[in-house]
C-alpha cells in the first residue's frame, strides 16, 4: 500500500440505496465544515447518482474523475465512475430491484479498494434491507454479506456508536425466548473484546466498558434467574484477567444511566432492543453502526433509507456526519497498522 504524503486516510463513500436519502447525505456532508480536509474521498458510485444527490440537496458539488490505479497517489475529492443503473431506474421512495443491485455492486467495490488498501475506509449511506434482498443479498444483513465477500470468518458483530457511547450485544437477530439459551461465557467475552478493540482502534486507549444483566435487577442474587451468576459474572472475570477494563453485571434499566454519564465507555448487552432502545432515544438522528470486527473498517449512519422525505432536502446531516468522524479515526489505525506490517 502506498503511503499517504498529506498523513490523512483515505476513504471511500457510497451512495446507498438511490430511492432513499443517501444521495442527498453525502452531498450535505461533503459540503459540511471540514469534511473535505480530515479525509482524501473517493466517491464510488454512478455519476448521475450523486448529481442527483446534490440536486436534491440544492448544492454544488464538483466530481473529479479518476480511475482504480490512479487511486493511490490521489488527493481531495475525487469520484471512480460505475455503471451500475439506468437513470430511468431510480424511484424516490420506492423498494426496487434497481436499487438493491447498485447497492450491492457499489459496496463490492468498496470493499475490493478498502481489502486492497487502495482506501482505508469505507462510509456506506442507508441501504434499503429489502432491495438488496431482492438483488441477492442472500444474508442476514450487510455485516454478514461484506464478512462473506471479504471471505472472513472471524469474530464481527454489530456495533452502534452515539456520541461518545458505544454499544455492542451478544445474541442479535434472535427471538426474546431464545436469549437466555444463546448467551455464554465465551460469547460474552467475544462481544466484551470487540467493544474494547474498537473503541481502542477509535482512539480510546483504555475504554471502560459496562455489561450488562439479563434478568431485572440483575438477577437479584438468583432470584430472578443464575445466568448473572453462572454465565455473566465468569465471563466479566476471564476478561479482566485479560487486562481489559470491565464491570458489572448491571441491571439493564440503569447501566445506560453509568454510560450517559460518562463512567462508561461502551455497554454490552445481552440482546438487540436491550441497547437498541436506548441509545435511539439518547439520540437516534445521531446514531452510528459499525461494523465491529471485520478486516476493514466500515460504519454508515444508523438510521434508515427515509423513503418518507426522499428527494425532499429534509435529510439531516448529523448521523453521517458522526460516522463519517468515527471512521476517520478508525481508518488512521488501520492505516497505521497496514504500513507498519508492510514495514516489518
Amino acid at each position: 500500500m502506498a503511503t499517504r504524503s498529506d498523513g490523512i486516510p483515505r476513504i471511500a463513500i457510497i451512495p446507498g440505496d438511490p430511492s432513499g436519502i443517501g444521495p442527498e447525505l453525502v452531498a450535505k456532508l461533503l459540503c459540511d465544515n471540514g469534511v473535505t480536509e480530515a479525509a482524501n474521498i473517493v466517491l464510488v458510485g454512478d455519476e448521475h447518482l450523486w448529481r442527483r444527490g446534490a440536486q436534491q440537496a440544492d448544492l454544488d458539488i464538483t466530481l473529479n474523475p479518476l480511475t482504480i490505479d490512479e487511486i493511490e497517489s490521489q488527493s481531495g475529492l475525487s469520484h471512480l465512475a460505475m455503471n451500475t443503473i439506468d437513470e430511468k431506474d431510480v424511484e424516490i421512495a420506492k423498494v426496487t430491484i434497481a436499487g438493491g443491485t447498485t447497492s450491492l455492486r457499489c459496496l463490492d467495490q468498496a470493499l475490493d479498494l478498502a481489502q486492497s488498501g487502495k482506501v482505508d475506509g469505507v462510509l456506506f449511506a442507508p441501504f434499503n434491507k429489502a432491495a438488496m434482498t431482492s438483488a441477492g443479498l442472500n444474508a442476514e444483513d450487510e455485516h454478514r454479506y461484506m464478512a462473506r465477500y471479504l471471505k472472513f470468518d472471524g469474530y464481527h458483530s454489530e456495533i452502534n456508536v452515539l456520541d461518545k457511547m458505544m454499544t455492542t450485544r451478544v445474541t442479535s437477530h434472535i427471538g426474546l425466548k431464545h436469549v437466555a439459551e444463546n448467551i455464554s461465557v465465551a460469547g460474552i467475552t467475544r462481544a466484551v473484546e470487540l467493544a474494547d478493540s474498537t473503541l481502542k482502534r477509535a482512539g480510546n486507549s483504555r475504554p471502560a466498558i459496562a455489561v450488562a444483566a439479563l434478568n431485572p435487577h440483575a438477577g437479584d442474587n438468583g432470584k430472578f434467574g443464575r445466568e448473572e451468576i453462572d454465565i455473566i459474572a465468569p465471563a466479566i472475570e476471564k476478561c479482566r484477567e485479560r487486562q481489559i477494563n470491565v464491570t458489572g453485571p448491571w441491571p439493564s434499566d440503569t447501566v445506560f444511566l453509568k454510560a450517559k454519564r460518562g463512567e462508561a465507555d461502551a455497554v454490552v448487552t445481552m440482546y438487540h432492543d436491550q441497547g437498541q432502545i436506548a441509545i435511539k432515544l439518547l439520540g437516534f438522528e445521531r446514531g452510528v453502526t459499525v461494523a465491529g470486527g471485520l478486516p476493514v473498517p466500515v460504519a454508515t449512519p444508523a438510521h434508515g433509507t427515509a423513503f418518507d422525505i426522499a428527494g425532499q432536502n429534509k435529510a439531516n446531516v448529523s448521523a453521517i456526519r458522526q460516522a463519517f468522524d468515527l471512521l476517520v479515526k478508525m481508518a488512521v489505525t488501520h492505516r497505521n497498522e497496514r504500513l507498519s506490517l508492510a514495514n516489518a
